[in-house]
C-alpha cells in the first residue's frame, strides 16, 4: 500500500511511519519541520519538506505520489497558540487540512486516517468516560478545528466516496515527544527530572488525564489502514491519572528529590479528561497494552539515552 503520513517527522507521526515501513508499505512523509525532526524519519521512507498550506507543493506531491491512504497528523498542535491566534490555527488546521483533502479527492486517495483529539473535543468529563456518541463541546480554537474536520471528512465520504477513520486520541506520551511543547507533560517532566531541575505544576495538580502510550496509538493507526471505515473512534485507556500522581510515579523512577512548584492554573485547562475505548476494541480489535508504569519507564529511558 502507498501511504502518505503528514507530520511524519513529528512525535506521533514518525512512530507511525516506522510501523508502516515495518509492515512493508511504501511510505512517504511530508513535514515542514516546524516541530518535527528529520532525525525521526525512517531512512526507508521518502521525505518531502513542505507546509500543508502550500497549494502548489502539495498538489505536486499528490500528483507524483499516487497514494492509497493518507494518515494525516500534520497540525498546529499548541492549544495556547490557538487561543492567542485563532486565525493562524484555522489556517493550518482547517485550510491546510482542506488542501490535503482536496488533493486526496483529486488524485484518487481511497482513505484518510485523521488524528483528532478526544480531550479537546469532549471538553470537561463527568463520572463516566465519554464514548463517541457524546456531544462535542470544544472550548479552544484547536478543538473546534479538529471537530470541524470530522464534519468535512463526512462530507468527502458522502459526496466523493472517500473513506475515512477519525482517531480521537487521549493524552499521548512516549519516546520522541517534544519536551519543549505545551502538551507533553511526560516529556517535560522526564527532561527536568533527569536534569535535576525544578519543575512547575499549573493548578493544584489534582486535574486528571488519560495517558495513552504512543506505541498503542501506532497500533490503532495500523489497524485503521484496513478497518473502521467511516467511523469516529476513541483511542485512550479509560484510566484517570492526576498530574500529582504522574509526578510521584516519575519521581520514583528517576529518583528525583525536588518538590514541584505550583503556579495558577492556565486559562481553559480541563480538570478531568478520559476516554471510553470500547468501540476501538469492537471495530479495530484494539485495546491499550502498555501500562502507565511501563510506558513511563520506556519514555524516561529514551530521554536518558538508554
Amino acid at each position: 500500500m502507498k501511504v502518505l503520513v503528514t507530520g511524519g517527522a513529528g512525535f506521533i507521526g514518525s512512530n507511525i511511519v516506522d510501523a508502516f515501513v515495518k509492515a512493508g508499505h511504501s511510505v512517504s512523509v511530508v513535514d515542514n519541520l516546524s516541530s518535527g525532526n528529520i532525525k525521526n524519519v525512517s531512512p526507508i521512507a521518502d521525505f518531502f519538506k513542505a507546509d500543508i498550506t502550500h497549494i502548489p507543493k502539495i498538489k505536486q506531491l499528490f500528483a507524483k505520489g499516487k497514494f492509497d491512504v493518507v494518515c494525516h497528523h500534520a497540525a498546529q498542535i499548541d492549544v495556547r497558540k490557538s487561543i492567542a491566534d485563532p486565525a493562524f490555527d484555522a489556517q493550518v488546521n482547517i485550510l491546510g487540512t482542506l488542501n490535503i483533502l482536496e488533493n486526496a479527492k483529486n488524485y484518487g486517495v481511497k482513505k484518510i486516517i485523521f488524528a483528532s483529539s478526544g480531550g479537546t473535543i469532549y471538553g470537561e468529563c463527568g463520572k463516566q468516560a465519554p464514548d463517541e456518541t457524546a456531544t462535542g463541546r470544544p472550548i479552544s480554537p484547536y478543538g473546534i478545528a479538529k471537530h470541524s474536520i470530522e464534519f468535512y471528512l463526512r462530507y468527502y465520504s458522502l459526496i466523493h466516496g472517500m473513506r475515512y477513520t477519525v482517531l480521537r486520541y487521549a493524552n499521548v506520551y512516549g519516546p520522541r515527544q517534544d519536551p519543549h511543547g505545551e502538551a507533553g507533560v511526560v516529556a517535560i517532566f522526564s527532561q527536568k527530572m533527569l536534569g535535576g531541575e525544578k519543575l512547575t505544576i499549573f493548578g493544584d495538580g489534582k486535574q486528571t488525564r488519560d495517558y495513552v502510550f504512543v506505541g498503542d496509538v501506532v497500533r490503532a493507526n495500523v489497524s485503521a489502514l484496513t478497518k473502521g471505515h467511516n467511523e469516529i473512534i476513541n483511542i485512550g485507556t479509560g484510566v484517570l491519572t492526576s498530574v500529582n500522581g504522574l509526578f510521584h510515579s516519575m519521581a520514583r523512577i528517576t529518583h528525583y528529590d525536588h518538590k514541584p512548584q505550583y503556579k495558577p492554573a492556565r486559562a481553559g485547562e480541563l480538570l478531568k479528561s478520559f476516554l471510553n475505548y470500547q468501540k476501538a476494541k469492537k471495530i479495530l480489535g484494539w485495546e491499550p497494552k502498555v501500562t502507565l508504569g511501563s510506558g513511563l519507564k520506556q519514555t524516561i529511558d529514551y530521554f536518558s539515552g538508554k
